[in-house]
């Protein structure tokens, strides 16, 4: 009877180790593949030129600045690039007016009124704009912000240079194939834009 009830106490012990054990690693395991799901998910591959490029996903509060600047970088390249045909100028306007609210269109009417871009059709005169720096403000929201940019306006026989600061507000709203950053450019004005230097083309 000894040896019966030790042999059981024996089973009984090793049987509750097994169990515990078992119980232990299905954890592990659970926690471990929910943690790698997690991760997976996190991960994106996109395909560029026949290659696949990983990609990682991460909170929109972390890459604001990035795209806020992007934003209003893309804004001022469409509204200020001009070229002397009414196709490419309405084109890029209404790719920038997309990123900006009244206040641009406002600019944009009275631009339009005082004869700018049938000046520039006329005159055959083609206008890029380089963003030198552009200031965010992420403490407050509406994001303030300020661009600073050189204006190139090549004509016929010369080219000028003019700098140009402006700046305004950015809210948020939603994403989509007009507006990829889900910003919107509000109270925008300019500051300055003035006469640089000209050089005449040869």
């Amino acid at each position: 009877m000894k040896n019966i009830d030790t042999a059981f106490r024996h089973v009984r012990g090793f049987t509750m180790l097994v169990i515990i054990g078992s119980i232990l690693i299905s954890c592990f395991s659970l926690y471990k593949s929910f943690t790698l799901v997690s991760q997976m998910q996190n991960k994106v591959y996109i395909l560029a030129n026949g290659k696949a490029l990983e990609a990682y996903a991460s909170d929109r509060k972390d890459n604001i600045p990035i795209e806020a600047r992007d934003h209003v970088k893309t804004f001022h390249q469409f509204f200020f690039t001009l070229d002397p045909d009414d196709k490419v100028i309405k084109s890029n306007v209404t790719k920038a007016l997309y990123l900006a609210d009244d206040s641009a269109k406002r600019i944009y009417d009275d631009l339009k009124e005082n004869g700018y871009y049938s000046g520039i059709i006329s005159g055959n005169v083609s206008q890029t704009i380089k963003v030198d720096s552009i200031t965010i403000d992420t403490n407050k929201y509406p994001y303030q912000f300020r661009c600073y940019a050189t204006q190139n306006i090549i004509r016929t026989t010369s080219i000028a240079y003019r700098s140009l600061i402006t700046e305004g507000n950015l809210r948020n709203v939603s994403r989509s194939d007009n507006n990829p950053h889900g910003f919107l450019i509000e109270r925008w004005n300019t500051i300055e834009n003035r006469d640089l230097s000209t050089e005449n083309r040869k």
